[in-house]
C-alpha cells in the first residue's frame, strides 16, 4: 500500500473506464477481422479450385493437340509406306511394307479412339470452367459486398476506439509514471482490467472477499491498495 490521493484514484478509474471500451472494442473488431479473413479464404479457395480446373483443361487441351500431331505422323508413315508398296520388287518386300501399313492404320485407329477421350474429357471441363467462373464472380461479388458492409459496420467501432485511446493517453499525463506503469502491469495480467470496485467487501474483479480492515481503507480512498487475491488495484464508490 502507497499513499495516494483520492484524485488520483479518481483518475485510475477513468483510465481503466477507457481501458475496459478498449479491450472490449479491440475484441469486436478482431473479430471482424477474422470474418473478413474467413470470407477472404472462401474465396481464395473457390478460386484455387477454379485454376486447378482451368489447368485441367489447358492439360486436356494439350494432349488433344499431342495426339492430333501423332496422327499426322501415322498417316504420313501411311502414305509413304503406300508409296512404297507401289515401287517393291520382291514379294518379301511387299509383305513387309503391307504389314507396316497394317501396323500403322491399326496405331492411328488407337490414336483416334484416344483423341475422342480427351476431345471429351476437354468438353466437359470447359463446361465445368465456364460453369465455375459465373459461380467465381458471383462470389465474389456477394463476399466483396459482405465485407464493405462489415467494414461500413465497424467503421464507428474504430473510429471510437481512436477516441478512447486519444483519451486513454490524456488520461496518463496526469498520473505519475510509476503508477502508470504499475497500472499498465496489473492491466495486462488482467485481460485489461487492472481497476475495480469493491462492493459489500467483495472484489468485483475476482469476486472474492477481503478483509473487513482493508476494506476500511479501501472506503478511506487515500492509499493504494490492491486485491489479496487477484492484485487488482481496489477503489470504493458509494452507493447514490
Amino acid at each position: 500500500m502507497n499513499d495516494i490521493s483520492k484524485q488520483n484514484i479518481e483518475t485510475l478509474v477513468k483510465l481503466q473506464e477507457a481501458e475496459t471500451q478498449i479491450v472490449r472494442l479491440r475484441a469486436v473488431l478482431e473479430k471482424v477481422e477474422k470474418k473478413k479473413g474467413k470470407l477472404s479464404g472462401q474465396l481464395k479457395q473457390f478460386g484455387n479450385a477454379l485454376e486447378e480446373n482451368k489447368e485441367n483443361l489447358l492439360s486436356a487441351g494439350a494432349a488433344c493437340r499431342d495426339i492430333e500431331m501423332e496422327i499426322q505422323i501415322v498417316d504420313d508413315r501411311i502414305i509413304k509406306s503406300n508409296e512404297k508398296l507401289r515401287m517393291v520388287k520382291t514379294n518379301k518386300e511387299y509383305q513387309l511394307f503391307l504389314r507396316e501399313v497394317d501396323d500403322n492404320k491399326k496405331r492411328k485407329d488407337a490414336l483416334e479412339t484416344e483423341l475422342l477421350e480427351y476431345l471429351d474429357e476437354k468438353e466437359k471441363m470447359e463446361e465445368i470452367v465456364q460453369e465455375s467462373e459465373k459461380e467465381f464472380l458471383l462470389l465474389k461479388d456477394q463476399i466483396e459486398a459482405e465485407q464493405k458492409d462489415i467494414e461500413k459496420k465497424s467503421k464507428d467501432d474504430r473510429e471510437l476506439l481512436d477516441e478512447y485511446l486519444a483519451q486513454q493517453k490524456d488520461i496518463g499525463k496526469n498520473i505519475d509514471p510509476s503508477l502508470m506503469t504499475r497500472f499498465v502491469k496489473i492491466s495486462k495480467m488482467n485481460k485489461g482490467l487492472a481497476v475495480v470496485k469493491v462492493r459489500k467487501e467483495v472484489c468485483m474483479g475476482c469476486f472474492m472477499n477481503i478483509p473487513p480492515q482493508l476494506y476500511i481503507e479501501v472506503q478511506r480512498g487515500d492509499s493504494l491498495i490492491l486485491c489479496p487475491q487477484c492484485s487488482r488495484i481496489l477503489y470504493y464508490e458509494q452507493s447514490v
